[in-house]
């Protein structure tokens, strides 16, 4: 506990001879006791580093966050997602937070791929590359592989040596300072700041695990190897490991290089509208879609077809998730709100005694704005914010695996519109959302699916109150957004609350034997 207080200290002192306590309580005061506290910590004898002031509070929130490593890039890219806890503006603020730092050196990556996969997996490893690319957690080369004898290019990723170690430490400490405004400042109770900084944390060690990212590549791959023009790049599990992970090397053009497209004589506005498409039918046909599509992470091949690379961040979305995107994106294309309202209460995700009527008029009160807009400012992901802004008074549970599909729609759209300004999201949307809906509502698929469900139900009858039990603790997990009660995860963070509450107690009473020494001493 020393240790983590130490740690604290110096995370406290960084953050403090920064820029983020000013920038921060532009968009949101703090409490005067943490004012007071980072005011403490900040003297020093040395000039305070100062970002220029031609940037922005946002531009330099960001900065400041990316200068102090991978816990607090990590920390800003997740708050980025949780307007809940720091407000809509400080949340939009920190949505372009980048992820890059110095890479290491090629030696140490050698030495960790070595360590990893062995002897003879690293000796069919051929031309290994300097660092091609190096974000907060990993970093890129280039290789070649001898596979089966054949000479394949690949690129291997590599975690930065000690990670997992540092960003335990340090998230720990953070886990301290949340328990600690947590007992001292009542009102904060209500941000459960323990169990977000504790779901950061177990996210970002499932990051850092790469072969859980390659598992997500590879049923990425499996679910649209049928897809044309898309293709996922292989992962090779024999060069894979928990440090390391070895995939196809795209051989292409990243379509933030629109003029380089247009050099190589390919349609743009046909790319526009594939990326969109296929981001679609990936949520709605799979219901697992890459949730970090932005303009670094996709490629053109020399083939033509589009190549997402990065796979750590993923979406997905359970089969009444799907079936209510599809409807409502479809009924809004439609302008059938009434459609949309009987979808929501069909599907449980507002109140029966919510008045349809109402529900539809608000939703109007959405759809026709739009529709009355040109082409390019109508956004598919912007439709989706409104309608949780809107449907959230009539008490409809957040859905967060939606929140993040939302959020993503909004990146792919603006990555299509630079390459097609002027690309009309519900034409394109349309034949996907029809299709699927069409597939859906076939009555042999309809019979084949009630049979094998119920089918499962019988064979499964003797556990359903236990499934009824984990499944109501799942629905819990998704509408409040907490750890799951009886899973490894909250047994963990209930541990973590009892050692720092035990600390809390054995510090007061020391405090108090001190003062009580001091009294009988003076």
């Amino acid at each position: 506990m020393i240790k983590k207080i130490f740690t604290l200290f110096k995370l406290a002192r960084k953050i403090a001879k920064s820029d983020i306590p000013n920038i921060v309580s532009k968009f949101q005061e703090p409490p005067i006791i943490i004012k007071l506290l980072f005011k403490i910590l900040s003297f020093s004898f040395t000039k305070k580093k100062r970002i220029e002031e031609s940037k922005n509070e946002g531009q330099r929130l960001s900065i400041s966050l990316e200068s102090m490593g991978t816990t607090f890039i990590k920390l800003g890219q997740f708050l980025a997602t949780r307007p809940d806890i720091i407000g809509e503006d400080l949340s939009k603020n920190l949505e372009n937070l980048q992820d890059k730092l110095p890479p290491f050196s090629l030696i140490k990556a050698k030495e960790i791929i070595k360590k990893d996969l062995g002897d003879d997996m690293y000796n069919s490893i051929i031309n290994l590359s300097e660092p091609v690319a190096a974000a907060s957690i990993a970093q890129v080369h280039k290789a070649q592989i001898n596979d089966d004898g054949v000479i394949k290019d690949v690129a291997i990723k590599i975690l930065r040596p000690n990670i997992k170690k540092i960003f335990n430490e340090e998230i720990d400490s953070m886990m301290l300072f949340a328990f600690i405004v947590e007992s001292f400042i009542k009102k904060t109770k209500r941000l459960k700041l323990v169990e977000v900084v504790f779901l950061l944390k177990e996210i970002t060690n499932l990051e850092m695990d790469l072969r859980f990212e390659a598992a997500a590549a590879n049923e990425y791959g499996e679910n649209t190897k049928n897809d044309i023009g898309f293709r996922v790049p292989q992962i090779y599990w024999n060069f894979t490991s928990e440090n390391v992970m070895t995939l196809d090397w795209v051989d292409g053009v990243s379509i933030r290089e629109t003029d380089e497209l247009k050099k190589r004589d390919l349609n743009t506005e046909k790319i526009a509208e594939d990326i969109i498409q296929n981001f679609l039918r990936h949520a709605v046909r799979d219901g697992f879609f890459h949730a970090d599509m932005h303009q670094g992470n996709i490629f053109i091949d020399n083939n033509g077809y589009i190549v997402p690379i990065d796979f750590g961040i993923m979406g997905r979305l359970d089969k009444m998730s799907k079936r209510f995107l599809a409807e409502i994106l479809f009924g809004f294309i439609q302008r059938d709100y009434r459609k949309v309202a009987e979808v929501h209460l069909v599907a449980g995700l507002v109140p029966k005694h919510v008045p349809i009527e109402d529900l539809a008029q608000a939703l109007r009160s959405i759809g026709e704005p739009i529709f009355g807009q040109a082409v390019k400012d109508i956004s598919g992901g912007k439709l989706l914010k409104q309608l949780f802004n809107v449907t959230e008074k009539f008490n409809m549970q957040t859905q967060p695996q939606l929140l993040m599909l939302q959020k993503t729609m909004v990146v792919v759209e603006g990555v299509a519109r630079k390459l097609n300004p002027d690309t009309n999201i519900w034409t394109t949307s349309r034949p996907v959302l029809e299709n699927w809906l069409k597939e859906t509502k076939d009555p042999v698929k309809t019979i084949n699916e009630t049979l094998q469900n119920t089918n499962e139900v019988l064979k499964r009858l003797p556990d359903f109150p236990q499934i009824m039990d984990k499944a109501n603790q799942a629905l819990t997990f998704l509408a409040n957004g907490q750890i799951p009660q009886n899973s490894n995860s909250y047994n963990d963070l209930n541990t973590k609350k009892l050692e720092m509450t035990a600390f809390k107690n054995q510090s007061i009473i020391g405090l108090l034997a001190l003062v009580i020494l001091g009294l009988l001493v003076f």
